[in-house]
């Protein structure tokens, strides 16, 4: 019989299941891990450091291109930290659409992260069913700002716009005939609201079909549970955030021991794992999505019955009206103004944090009275799971990592920032 040898081996970063630009050092025995070194670095958006050289609202865009599955959570927590600074309070409106499209944001997290970590441990089916759903969302985030990923909808002081009252709807052509458009535009007769809503209604059905998919399945439940265990006092050493700390058993989310803008007044619940493995940690994003569905019925409720402003009227923040700038010479300036050289922030500092559908997103700005941060920095929950890639795969088997990698629910955009 052969000896087995010790090896490195190179992960990455060209590699199906690194998402993205992850290179890990495996030091192996046979196959076996011994130690895994996660090298980041080679994506360096230099985002902190772009933001430092522009006006304050023109780095809303980069933050969507942060995590880029999850961009208004991350565009949510940097007008956040503005909005604290400047001390003010956005409209009520505004407040519950933020709400309910970071709850879209997770919905939409969670459905690639699901997608991508089966796919990755062998189930290709679920890839396909999470795609079919995210279109949908996207459509969404489409209806509102324009583009189907990098939105910049959040500004300070509540959003770009409101909600639109249609939707965009499908025309026929040489790959679609008439009929078949008709039905792809059934549920596209009416708002955005009326679209998000039936949305809601179809998608518990749709979490049936994921968990019919994996949650009993025999080889889903060989390669993910047991592995990477992590448990509750080491998940808080470690600076866990988010799924990977509720998986471990703690009952820890910001949108309820923390809440922003109106979580406080929702209705939903923290789903929590026993063993801190992957396994359980997939069951409490199931079920965070769920939750995540109540959240968005509720706000579309309450919208439907209120009404009002979605953006502050304090021109010195926020551009005038449309109508007004081509109108009225002050509004054409303050718009003028806002757009070339932005406002400025009260010295001080800030930080404000939000519940990103991957753990604690927080931004730490730093004003020195400019009208660009003098320091930002941001704290990504990605990053923090990354530092404890050796703990978790220490003892697993090759094949062990990409379930790890998958539970992490990584993307580096905001890992190396």
């Amino acid at each position: 019989m052969p000896e087995i040898r010790n090896y490195t081996l190179n992960f990455g970063p060209q590699h199906p299941a690194a998402h993205g630009v992850l290179r890990l050092v495996l030091e192996m025995d046979g196959e076996v891990i011994e130690r895994a070194d996660p090298h980041v670095g080679l994506l360096h958006r230099a985002t902190e450091k772009l933001a430092e050289s522009k006006p304050y609202n023109q780095s809303i865009g980069y933050m969507d291109r942060l995590d880029y599955v999850s961009m208004m959570c991350n565009e949510h927590g940097y007008v956040l930290a503005m909005e604290k600074l400047l001390g003010i309070s956005i409209p009520e409106r505004a407040q519950y659409i933020r709400v309910m499209f970071d709850e879209v944001t997770r919905i939409l997290n969670h459905l690639l992260w699901i997608g991508a970590h089966a796919l990755d441990v062998g189930a290709m089916t679920m890839f396909l069913y999470a795609f079919r759903e995210r279109e949908d969302l996207m459509d969404c985030y489409e209806a509102v700002s324009g583009t189907r990923m990098h939105a910049t909808y959040y500004r300070p002081g509540g959003v770009a716009r409101d909600l639109p009252t249609t939707m965009p709807k499908y025309q026929a052509s040489k790959w679609h005939s008439e009929r078949e458009v008709g039905k792809l535009n059934e549920n596209r007769q009416g708002s955005l609201l009326d679209f998000l809503e039936d949305f809601t209604n179809r998608f518990p059905g749709y979490v049936d079909e994921y968990e019919t998919l994996l949650t009993d399945n025999r080889i889903w439940k060989q390669r993910t549970v047991d592995i990477a265990v992590v448990s509750p006092q080491r998940a808080k050493a470690l600076g866990f955030t988010g799924p990977m700390l509720r998986g471990s058993g703690v009952a820890w989310d910001l949108r309820k021991k923390q809440p922003y803008e109106v979580y406080a007044r929702m209705d939903f619940d923290i789903p929590i794992g026993s063993n801190g493995d992957c396994y359980d940690r997939y069951l409490v994003r199931i079920e965070e999505m769920r939750q995540s569905n109540r959240i968005i019925k509720q706000c579309i409720d309450w919208l439907r019955e209120n009404d009002g402003p979605v953006l502050l009227e304090n021109h010195k923040i926020t551009p005038p009206k449309r109508e007004e700038m081509k109108m009225d010479m002050e509004s054409m300036i303050h718009h003028f103004k806002l757009f070339t050289e932005g406002f400025c922030l009260p010295e001080g500092e800030a930080y404000a944090a939000i519940e990103h559908p991957k753990g604690e997103f927080g931004c730490y700005l730093i004003s020195d009275g400019a009208n660009k941060p003098y320091r930002l920095k941001i704290r990504p929950p990605g990053f923090v799971h990354m530092s404890a890639m050796d703990e978790m795969v220490r003892g697993h088997m090759l094949a062990d990592v990409v379930a790890v990698i998958g539970t992490m629910d990584v993307v580096f955009g905001e890992v190396d920032r």
